[in-house]
């Protein structure tokens, strides 16, 4: 038996090499000097009272992993409605299995407190 040819690998070793050296040339060719962004009056008018590309505060992301159980579950649910009378029983029994497994996700948020914004 004759051994692994390994030229083909070579050859896809030397083109992701090459590849990669070439997007740390276009990124150093395209570097531009970074300037401090100006803030002016937005949208109310006011000054803002933080820098716009700040982060945000660590409180939005309980809330927003809330969102996202909510946004799953609409998710699950529309295609759900299509097939519940096809199915039956079983596909009942599974969505409120899956919505009890979010409802102890919004249960879990709120002992800890993601919904209280003192």
């Amino acid at each position: 038996m004759r051994g692994a040819s390994w030229e083909p690998v070579a050859v896809l070793l030397a083109v992701v090499v090459a590849g990669v050296l070439l997007l740390h040339a276009l990124g150093f060719a395209a570097r531009s000097e970074r300037e401090p962004l100006a803030t002016g009056p937005f949208s109310g008018g006011l000054e803002p009272r933080e820098h716009p590309v700040s982060r945000f505060h660590v409180r939005w992301y309980p809330v927003t992993m809330i969102f996202l159980a909510f946004d799953m579950e609409m998710l699950f649910m529309y295609p759900w409605t299509k097939v519940v009378g096809e199915v039956g029983a079983p596909a009942v029994v599974e969505m409120f299995l899956f919505l009890g497994i979010l409802l102890a996700g919004v249960g879990y948020a709120w002992r800890e407190g993601a919904f209280r914004w003192t």
